[in-house]
């Protein structure tokens, strides 16, 4: 993990989201952590890295999630390069996808 985000307040919002134990918890704490355009934007990312992990190109992702293609290419470098986040989910978003593509 990135150093730069490894701190004490950092490890208490982690240990807060482990805590979550149903969508409903989830929901409830991530309406009252973010603004509706954040949340927005962190989904909208998840599913930019779910479509380019099934191979969609950037003007079929830009079509369906609004997303520019600075985030696009941000998302992908983070699946190429990053430090594994995106990828250690894909492989529930793959089976709640099953019927895309």
């Amino acid at each position: 993990m990135a150093a730069n985000i490894h701190d004490a307040l950092t490890d208490q919002l982690v240990k807060a989201v482990l805590s979550l134990k149903t969508e409903d918890q989830c929901y409830r704490f991530f309406e009252d952590i973010c603004t509706v355009s954040e949340l927005k934007a962190l989904a909208q990312r998840l599913e930019v890295a779910r479509m380019l992990d099934k191979g969609y190109i950037y003007e079929d992702i830009v079509a369906k999630t609004g997303a520019s293609t600075a985030t696009i290419s941000r998302v992908k470098r983070c699946l190429v390069y990053g430090a594994d986040g995106y990828n250690s989910v894909m492989d529930s978003l793959r089976e709640g996808h099953k019927d895309d593509k």
